[in-house]
């Protein structure tokens, strides 16, 4: 299946931090099934999430999200509890190139579609999974119930094994894209889903519909403020109100979660 890129996605770039930005991760980097993770969160926690990042790979907005994911924001205390958080770090160096974004000639074009074909196709994601899986649980055996939230293209990934079978009792998408209604039909677990204001709504609320039809205890609101990618690559720390939306995004994911793991 050849997979387009997203059209909010591919909107705007990422938000790169005047002067760069100091944040020190509370996580470690560890290396399953030869795929360098981040992992974060409690070592005592008996519930992990697989978090999917979006095309950009690590960034710093990223990385504070995984631990906010893992164990909430200390000034805003929701009732989420405690997670281990596993993010894999599917592209390495070779994420997408971020001077392409927003892609204006015919060569970043073909360049965004070719990465969307080749690295980022769900095609060569999602057989990857559950090996993985196998050896995260192998190395954390006391943890006994999983989610799996999705960002962007990572949502599409989330979706694809959210189906029949699925390895996980809970999934996430943010600002999510690559949206295709046969696999909203085919979803078998609660499911939150966190449009921005770039999502087209005719794709996204007939998704929804679909997914709610299927998935009766599945969740979605739009944050009608906030762009794609608000949650990863294009969070932005130094405007307030963002960043409370950035804070408010993860809470709602941390609090779903919490009703079915």
């Amino acid at each position: 299946m050849d997979i387009s890129h997203s059209k909010a996605c591919c909107a705007r770039p990422p938000i790169t931090f005047r002067g760069g930005y100091n944040y020190n991760p509370t996580g470690k980097y560890v290396e399953y099934d030869g795929l360098k993770t981040y992992e974060t969160g409690s070592p005592t926690s008996k519930r992990g999430i697989f978090m999917i990042y979006d095309v950009f790979g690590i960034f710093v907005q990223t990385v504070r999200g995984a631990d906010i994911l893992a164990s909430g924001y200390h000034e805003t205390p929701d009732k989420g509890g405690e997670y281990k958080v596993f993010m894999p770090d599917w592209f390495g160096e070779n994420a997408a190139d971020v001077s392409h974004y927003p892609p204006k000639t015919p060569q970043e074009i073909a360049q965004t579609n070719a990465f969307m074909n080749g690295p980022a196709a769900p095609s060569g994601t999602v057989p990857r999974i559950a090996p993985l899986m196998e050896e995260i649980k192998k190395a954390h055996p006391h943890i006994s119930e999983w989610a799996i939230v999705g960002f962007c293209w990572g949502g599409k990934i989330a979706a694809l094994v959210s189906q029949e079978g699925s390895l996980f009792k809970a999934a996430g998408q943010c600002h999510p894209s690559l949206l295709e209604r046969a696999d909203a039909s085919q979803v078998t677990i609660p499911m939150v889903v966190l449009p921005s204001l770039d999502e087209v709504p005719e794709e996204v609320d007939p998704w929804i519909q679909d997914l709610k039809m299927v998935s009766t205890s599945s969740f979605s609101e739009t944050f009608s403020t906030s762009v794609h990618g608000w949650m990863t690559s294009r969070a932005d720390f130094e405007d307030l109100h963002k960043f409370e939306e950035y804070l408010r995004g993860y809470r709602i994911v941390r609090e779903f979660f919490a009703q079915f793991l």
